[in-house]
């Protein structure tokens, strides 16, 4: 179905830019600093198309870090008509909550780092804030793959500890502690380890990518 059929709404996209040595780099071991960046492209470009196929192209930002005008960023928004900000100072949970404030309506942010997204499930968590205050996408690593909000509030994001396995079994505390409804539609898994690759492998065509724009 296309996405007119299902309404548009804002969806925003955590977005590094592809540079060597400073993108998957736990992945760097396996891969090398140019074979983690060349991923990591591969990723960020699987996750504007699945949310292009989601919504609207003027409901999509990408938010930019690491080198905001990077060639990449600019060649996907000029052939999308994708918008371009840039991620604030502060840690993943500012980032985050920034993120969802500069959205007019409720919406969803994601990453890029897990290619089990589908069109359909972020239809699914969309609609998911018709009734939930809060939807969330978890993956088993302990982290969440995507964050939706009816009405935001910075104190979803505090006293997380980012990066660790504890990310969303803190946030289900905050939740509880703001009294909110929790929707969790789907647990997915995501590309952040040596172990991730074999089945990114099964799954996508993603790991060997001839090329790349890394510099």
């Amino acid at each position: 179905m296309s996405a007119d059929a299902h309404g548009s709404f804002p969806l925003a996209i955590l977005a590094k830019a592809p540079i060597p040595g400073q993108v998957k780099t736990r992945l760097m071991p396996v891969l090398g600093a140019e074979g983690a960046c060349r991923l990591h492209e591969r990723l960020l470009r699987h996750a504007v198309a699945t949310a292009l196929a989601a919504t609207s192209p003027q409901y999509i930002t990408l938010w930019t870090a690491l080198d905001h005008a990077h060639p990449m960023f600019r060649e996907l928004a000029d052939r999308h008509g994708l918008r371009l900000r840039a991620q604030p100072e502060g840690d993943l949970g500012e980032r985050i909550y920034v993120a969802l404030q500069a959205m007019d309506a409720p919406g969803v942010l994601i990453g890029s780092d897990c290619p089990a997204l589908t069109p359909p499930l972020l239809w699914r968590c969309q609609a998911a804030l018709t009734d939930a205050d809060a939807v969330f996408l978890p993956v088993e690593d302990g982290g969440y793959a995507l964050v939706g909000v009816r009405r935001n509030d910075r104190r979803l994001f505090t006293a997380i500890d980012w990066g660790t396995n504890r990310v969303m079994a803190q946030t289900r505390d905050r939740t509880d502690e703001l009294g909110w409804q929790l929707a969790c539609p789907a647990r997915l898994w995501d590309v952040d380890r040596p172990e991730d690759l074999d089945r990114l492998s099964n799954h996508l065509d993603l790991i060997t990518v001839p090329g790349g724009c890394c510099r």
